[in-house]
């Protein structure tokens, strides 16, 4: 399996000629087989030389070279398509075939698919891993499938979410009180915060650099990779290894455009993107440790603080009891599962 570097996942120029911009790249020995019968478009927002892209690329050429070229997965990176909103609208209507969804957006359509936010629910990948290939995710799968979109077997990972901050390191509970923090468009993340007497912004990722820059607020939370890609290091001093988030994507599908497909080429289209997200898996976590090291040299300070006393607090505050009556107690009785208890 292959592994990749700080440089491959940021050379978003060099990486433009592997994935096509609106079109696949289809070998001239493709091109000489049997004619394409099934043109799919695949939109997500990540950068092309992201390993969710790359393993996507790889993906569509060996879905392209299996079906003797009649299935050609077009992929549209980098929100070629719109906002996550606007593609989530577009792969429900069927004016795009697949997208990749994180839960925050998918909620307002599934509600239960935003559960993996719970606020330091998951303690490491192992529970991660086990929880969205177990019960929790067929359980999120089946109410996916009730709103019209079809979701592949494996999800894929976007990372643990850490907070950084230009001000302070967050080492326990009591650092985030009144800590002026941006957090994503989610009711989810800003009711955490607000449990940790923190005073959450939401703000969109575009935006979210300007805001830190011009003090608007004080912190953020992201992935390693988006900490590095977003250049948030030039305005941020502090990285605590907080992991208080597990965030990923469902690669979801129309579920008309998926029927037109003939069975065996479903089988096909499925096996070869869940072989992807296997290794785009691999490729995120084994590029965290080298984002933490880049990260270093640029002048941020690390610090992982013990997560026991914000779950604790999150108890204290209610947080827990609250999403349990959201997502109701089947979904919830599925987290903890895999989870120690929450609530």
């Amino acid at each position: 399996m292959n592994s990749f570097s700080r440089r491959d996942f940021l050379q978003t120029v060099g990486a433009a000629s592997t994935v096509a911009l609106g079109t696949s790249i289809v070998p001239s020995s493709a091109r000489a087989q049997q004619a394409t019968q099934f043109k799919l478009k695949y939109a997500n927002n990540l950068a092309i030389a992201h390993p969710l892209n790359v393993r996507a690329k790889e993906a569509a050429d060996a879905i392209r070279q299996e079906t003797g070229g009649r299935v050609d997965l077009q992929i549209f990176p980098n929100g070629q398509m719109g906002t996550d909103t606007d593609m989530l609208s577009q792969v429900r209507s069927g004016a795009i075939d697949f997208l990749t969804q994180g839960g925050v957006v998918l909620s307002t359509l599934v509600p239960v698919s935003a559960i993996n936010g719970i606020g330091f629910a998951f303690k490491d990948y192992d529970q991660v891993w086990a929880a969205m290939d177990g019960e929790l995710g067929a359980h999120i799968r089946t109410a996916i499938s009730k709103v019209g979109l079809v979701a592949m077997d494996k999800a894929w990972d976007n990372g643990f979410r850490h907070v950084t901050s230009s001000i302070r390191p967050v080492q326990s509970p009591a650092d985030l009180k009144g800590l002026k923090i941006r957090v994503p468009v989610s009711p989810l993340w800003t009711s955490m915060f607000k449990a940790f007497d923190a005073s959450p912004t939401s703000i969109n990722f575009s935006e979210a650099y300007s805001a830190l820059q011009t003090k608007v607020v004080d912190a953020e939370e992201n992935p390693l990779a988006l900490i590095e890609t977003g250049r948030f290091y030039e305005v941020q001093k502090y990285c605590s290894l907080t992991g208080h988030i597990w965030d990923g994507f469902w690669f979801l599908g129309n579920a008309r455009s998926w029927a037109k497909l003939p069975p065996d080429l479903r089988s096909v289209v499925a096996k070869h993107l869940n072989a992807a997200a296997m290794k785009e898996r691999a490729d995120v976590a084994a590029l965290s440790t080298t984002l933490e090291t880049q990260l270093k040299s640029h002048g941020m300070a690390f610090n992982k603080p013990d997560i026991q006393p914000f779950r604790a607090t999150l108890q204290k505050a209610g947080f827990y009891d609250q999403w349990r009556k959201t997502y109701g107690d089947e979904a919830w009785a599925l987290l903890e599962k895999y989870t120690q208890k929450l609530a």
